[in-house]
C-alpha cells in the first residue's frame, strides 16, 4: 500500500515537522506500507489557486494519484488548519476519490489540534476521502520531543499503532473496492 504523509504547513520553526517525521518513522516500520513525506513548503503556490496548481506540482500530483491512502499532519492555527494545507488539497479532486485518510492534529496547547481536525472534516467529505477514527492528537508539542526529535511520551507509540491498524484496514478495503467496482 502506498500511503504518503502530507505535512500541512509552511511556517518557519514548525513543531509539526517533528510529528510528521515521527509518524513517517512509525509508518516505515510497517512492511506492507510504502510512504514518503510530502512537505507543502516545497510546493509551488505561485500565480493561481485551485486545480491549476496541480499542473505546477507534477510530483505531488503523481503522489496523490498513486496513493492508496493518506496521512495528513496539520497544526492548529487560530482554531483551524493552515491555508497552505487547503491550497495543497484543492489542487486535486478525482485523485482523492474513495481513498482512506488519517488526520493528525498538532498544537502547543492541550487540545492537540482537535479544532484543526474538525475544520478539515467538511473538506475531507467534499474531496470524497474516507476518514478513519481514531485521529491522532499531539498536545503540548513543544514539550513532546527531545532535541533529537525523539518522542518523550511513549503512550504515543500505542496510539499510533491503533491509528495505523485502522488506516491499513480502511486503505485495503477501499483499494479492493476501487479495483473491484467500475466507477
Amino acid at each position: 500500500m502506498n500511503i504518503p504523509i502530507i505535512l500541512g504547513t509552511t511556517r518557519e520553526g514548525r513543531e509539526s515537522e517533528k510529528v510528521a517525521k515521527y509518524i513517517e518513522k512509525k509508518v516505515k516500520e510497517k512492511t506492507e506500507i510504502v510512504t514518503k513525506l510530502i512537505d507543502v513548503r516545497k510546493l509551488d503556490f505561485s500565480g493561481t489557486e485551485g486545480r491549476d496548481l496541480g499542473d505546477k506540482n507534477i510530483e505531488f500530483k503523481e503522489s496523490i494519484t498513486n496513493a492508496d491512502g493518506l496521512i495528513i499532519v496539520t497544526p492548529e492555527y487560530n482554531h483551524s488548519f493552515p491555508g497552505s494545507l487547503k491550497m495543497a488539497l484543492d489542487m486535486f479532486l478525482p485523485e482523492y476519490k474513495h481513498k482512506a485518510v488519517g488526520l493528525c492534529g498538532v498544537s502547543d496547547g492541550g487540545f492537540g489540534g482537535a479544532r484543526a481536525i474538525e475544520g478539515l472534516v467538511s473538506v475531507m467529505k467534499t474531496l470524497r476521502l474516507s476518514m478513519i477514527k481514531p485521529d491522532l492528537n499531539f498536545s503540548l508539542v513543544d514539550q513532546l520531543f527531545d532535541k533529537n526529535g525523539n518522542v518523550l511520551d511513549n503512550s504515543y507509540d500505542k496510539r499510533i499503532e491503533s491509528f495505523l491498524e485502522e488506516l491499513i484496514w480502511m486503505t485495503k478495503t477501499l483499494k479492493w473496492g476501487r479495483n473491484s467496482i467500475i466507477n
